[in-house]
Formats: C-alpha cells, sequence, structure tokens
C-alpha cells in the first residue's frame, strides 16, 4: 500500500513539474533562431578544413581548443579553458606479417590500435578467439598462452542469441588475462576499412601489441586457421608521454538555482586518421552551436548550464575525468543535476536519460518539440551505457541523457574511427536538429520547477549498474569499486 502511495506522489509531482513548465515559447524561439541562424555546420566544415584532425595532445589538438574558445568568445559566451595532464599516446611504426611460418610471411595492412607499448616486436602463432569474450578464453584453456589472439571486433555471424558485445578495450583485456602475447582483431566493415580506438581499459598503455586488420584479411585468416596454423609478427613504435590538455567550458551562471548546474557536453578531439567530422565533430559542433542560441537569444537559465567541450575521449574519457576529478576536489560536485551527452549524435527523434522516472516530465516536453518538428516522434529510450563522456558522472550516479532514435548520416556508420571519417559526410539538417533539440532539452532541464530524480545514492547505483548490465565491462576497466 505504501509503495503504491509513493509511486502516485511520484506520478504526481511529476505531472506537476509539467504542468508549471509554459515553456513553448522559448521553445519556438530557439527553434526558429536554430533553423534560421544555426553555424554548426558551416564552422564544422571550417574547422576539419584549417585544424585537420583534433588528437588530444597534438599540436593539432591544441589548435581546436583555441578554435573553440575563440568562438564561444565570439558568440560573446562566458568562456574558460580547464587545463589537465593526462598520458598521451600517437602512433608511430607499424609492421605486420602473416604466413604459414616466420621465414614465409606477407604483410598485411593494419592500424595500431592506441595504448598499445611504445615498442614491440612480437612473432608468434595466431590461435582464433572467436569474439574475445571470457567463454571462448575458457574453452581454449592454456593454449592462449604465448599465442596472437584473433579477435572479431562485434558479435560474430552465427554466434548464439543473446551473445555480449564488448568494446575492444575489454577484449584486450580479457586476451592479456589469459597470456596472449598479441591481438589481432578484425573490423566489421567491408572493403578493407580500419578503424582505430584505443585498446585500454585505463586510457594507459597495455602490455602488449593490439592492432586492427580490415574484414576480409580477417575472415580470410580465419578459415587458413581451420586447416593450419598461422605466424604473424608484429613489429610496432608508438609515442606515449605526460601532455597537457584543455577542456572548453561555456557558463550561463542560473538566476535562481545558480549551485544547481546541468552539464552539456560533447567531446572534441579525434583520432588522427582523418578529421573526425562525425566522430565527433556532428556532437562538439552542435554543443558549441546551442551555446551560441543561447547567446543570441539572451536566454538567462534558472540553473547553471555548462556547455563544455571535453578533450581526450578517445584516449579514455580523459577530459570528462578530469573533470569530475576536479569537481571533487574543489567541493562542486554534488551541484551537478544532470549530464547530456552528445557523442555522434545525429537528427534525434526523441530524448534518453538513464533514468526511466524521467518518461512523464520528458514527454511532455517531446510533445512540444513534435509541434515544431514534423520528423520529432517524442520517441523516449531510458537506459545506460558506458566508452563516452557520460561515463564519469553516471559513476557518481549522476543523471544523464541526451538525443535518442537519431540514425547517422549518409552511411558513416561504417567509417568511425577509420580514415574515411570526413565532412562530406555530415548531413547539415541533422545537424541543425541535434542543436535545436538539444537546446529545448538543456533549457528545459535548466528551467523546470524541480528535477524530479536526484544523484543516486551508492547502495541505489550499484543496483541499477548491475541492472543495466554493466558490472562485467566495470570489473573488466577495474572501476567496479564495490565487494562481491
Amino acid at each position: 500500500m505504501m509503495k503504491n502511495f509513493l509511486f502516485l506522489a511520484f506520478v504526481s509531482l511529476s505531472i506537476s513539474a509539467a504542468a508549471q513548465d509554459n515553456f513553448a515559447p522559448v521553445f519556438k524561439q530557439i527553434n526558429t533562431e536554430v533553423q534560421t541562424n544555426s553555424k554548426a555546420y558551416s564552422t564544422l566544415k571550417n574547422a576539419t578544413e584549417t585544424i585537420g584532425h583534433r588528437l588530444t595532445g597534438s599540436a593539432n589538438g591544441a589548435k581546436a581548443e583555441e578554435y573553440a574558445f575563440n568562438l564561444l568568445k565570439s558568440y560573446g559566451c562566458e568562456v574558460k579553458y580547464q587545463p589537465f595532464e593526462v598520458e598521451s599516446w600517437d602512433r608511430k611504426t607499424i609492421s605486420v606479417k602473416i604466413g604459414n611460418n616466420a621465414n614465409d610471411l606477407a604483410a598485411v595492412k593494419a592500424v595500431t590500435l592506441a595504448h598499445s607499448p611504445v615498442k614491440a616486436n612480437v612473432t608468434a602463432t595466431i590461435i582464433d578467439a572467436g569474439n574475445g569474450l571470457e567463454a571462448d578464453y575458457l574453452a581454449l584453456g592454456d593454449n592462449v598462452k604465448g599465442k596472437i589472439a584473433l579477435i572479431y571486433l562485434g558479435v560474430l555471424p552465427g554466434s548464439p542469441k543473446g551473445t555480449s558485445s564488448l568494446h575492444r578495450s575489454e577484449k584486450t583485456a580479457i586476451a592479456t588475462k589469459y597470456g596472449a602475447v598479441g591481438v589481432i582483431i578484425i573490423n566489421t566493415v567491408k572493403n578493407g576499412v580500419l578503424l582505430t580506438g584505443t585498446a585500454s581499459v585505463t586510457g594507459k598503455l597495455i602490455p602488449i601489441p593490439a592492432i586492427c586488420i580490415g574484414l576480409e584479411n580477417g575472415m580470410a585468416l580465419k578459415e587458413k586457421l581451420k586447416v593450419a596454423s598461422q605466424v604473424a609478427t608484429i613489429d610496432m613504435t608508438n609515442f606515449s608521454g605526460l601532455i597537457k590538455a584543455r577542456n572548453v567550458i561555456a557558463t550561463f551562471k542560473g538566476t535562481q538555482f545558480p549551485k544547481e548546474k546541468v552539464v552539456v557536453g560533447g567531446h572534441l578531439d579525434s583520432w588522427d586518421l582523418a578529421t573526425g567530422a562525425i566522430d565527433n565533430g556532428i556532437g562538439s559542433f552542435a554543443v558549441i552551436d546551442m551555446a551560441r542560441t543561447f547567446k543570441k537569444l539572451g536566454v538567462k537559465p534558472k540553473r547553471t548550464i555548462e556547455f563544455v567541450l571535453f578533450m581526450g575521449e578517445e584516449q579514455g574519457l580523459l577530459g570528462s575525468k578530469a573533470y569530475v576529478d576536479q569537481a571533487k576536489k574543489n567541493g562542486t560536485l554534488d551541484q551537478v543535476s544532470f549530464m547530456l551527452n552528445y557523442d555522434m549524435t545525429n537528427d534525434p527523434k526523441g530524448f534518453n536519460t538513464s533514468r526511466e522516472e524521467l518518461e512523464e516530465l520528458f514527454t511532455s516536453w517531446g510533445a512540444e518539440v513534435a509541434k515544431l518538428d514534423s520528423n520529432f516522434t517524442n520517441l523516449f529510450l531510458a537506459g545506460a551505457s558506458l566508452h563516452s563522456d557520460h561515463q564519469p558522472f553516471l559513476l557518481e550516479g549522476i543523471p544523464t541523457g541526451g538525443g535518442a532514435g537519431g540514425k547517422l548520416p549518409n552511411n558513416s556508420g561504417p567509417y568511425y574511427h577509420s580514415d574515411g571519417d570526413v565532412f562530406k559526410l555530415v548531413d547539415e539538417q541533422g545537424l541543425k536538429n541535434t542543436v535545436r533539440n538539444g537546446a529545448i532539452l538543456a533549457y528545459a532541464l535548466a528551467n523546470t520547477a524541480k528535477i524530479p530524480v536526484t544523484k543516486q545514492t551508492e547502495e541505489k547505483l550499484e543496483a541499477f549498474l548491475i541492472e543495466q548490465r554493466l558490472k562485467e565491462p566495470l570489473k573488466i576497466a577495474g572501476e567496479w569499486r564495490w565487494k562481491d
């Protein structure tokens, strides 16, 4: 009976909050401003042409930080740098050869995965580790020790229904645990597209070399292993060292609740194989344009909003972790009421959040958005995931969210982290839709009478992460802080 009463009371609170939110006039202003004057597309185009890639710790990375800072400043925003020091990584040389034996090897096109050792030269027999999950290694037993593990990036066709798909870094950590001396990851994209990304769950150097090869080469290698042993030589050099990087933060101070904060973030950095137009130009430049829109309209939110361009996401969420760590040190983390993250977000059809209790409120706002945008279906998705800049906030129990239901433009998904991630893939209207709907959600969160969810306690957070099936990847990453 008491549970029913509490549930009804909560629903009543949500409906009451929604009823108090007469945001339609401001939503309309935001919509018109973005549709008419958005600068996200043109500034992203300019950045890809004048900067190139935006690798954290590189000269280009520093140029990107300055570009974002100066752009926000030109819009009249209150903007600052948030410097942090990280262990940076950059590739130098790579040579991969595979054949029937050490004396009969042929070169194979490959790319080094981030945080591989500064220097490695390994020759060993290859062993097929399937999907690279714990179950695959348990079936192989001690045979993995001293071998180079061949792993499929996603889930192999024909795998049992429900087979989990871990991140490449988690698969590399498992291979290392079972004694592999190297890792070859097969990309899932046709036509030899090579993918980069980190193979480290910690953002620090891993003990064994990890590389990616193309789908066709990888599947052909799997077939060869069915009939005969194969040997590989992986010879690489890389750079690693402490460097300085900077998050860029534009602040709109709250008029009524200045110590309650909504963080709206997207990572500015990219990998170095291309210009990172999709990952994450469309997210970070959308965030910049949300700030521009607020400034142009003279928005004065009740809660403080920080528009944050994070660096170092690709190398282990380094900028967002630095933000959370610095907020802990200065005692301001409890001020963060909500975190919205835009990472490869395009043309959203609704809103997502880690907290299902927000459905009533979010869909009430979404119903107003649908009146302005006929393609906005007011989709609501609730759930939690890892591996982007919302993660450090999520692991502190802070509610997170963003856009939901959109699709990447121009079949750009396969070019994620590859040399094909270039500006021609960007769709201008899809980018505008991210800006206008993201700005609307940020405004609503900053101005609603009461955000009906709060930071989760340690006990509730543990249960939530288990329910979301995140315990295993967090344990692999060494980020599970609860006792079994």
